[in-house]
């Protein structure tokens, strides 16, 4: 399941069980690369939140995003894994079973 995380809506998402969230900008290839992994990976039951970091940079900035893709690994409202650059789907699977 792909969530669009915004200003609104992003704490809200993140507060309750395994969240990871895609920090991307729209201009970013290895962002755009990353996308089918996630989609890979939302069609097989996972939750992943996407953020537009042009879009909402105060919350880039509150988590310290500064290059991207970032990732972070939410688990129960705090943070569990923290992470940048590209992935392949067996190291985003390996990151998030070892969280399950």
């Amino acid at each position: 399941m792909f969530v669009e995380l915004n200003d609104n809506n992003f704490k809200n998402e993140t507060k309750q069980g395994l969240k990871l969230v895609d920090f991307y900008t729209t201009w970013c290839k290895y962002c755009n690369n990353q996308q089918k992994v996630l989609e890979e990976l939302s069609d097989n039951g996972f939750w992943i939140g996407k953020l537009d970091c042009d879009k909402h940079a105060q919350i880039a900035q509150e988590y310290g995003v500064s290059g991207f893709p970032s990732f972070i690994l939410f688990k129960n409202g705090q943070i569990a894994a923290q992470f940048a650059g590209y992935h392949t789907k067996n190291q985003l699977l390996d990151k998030l079973i070892s969280y399950v």
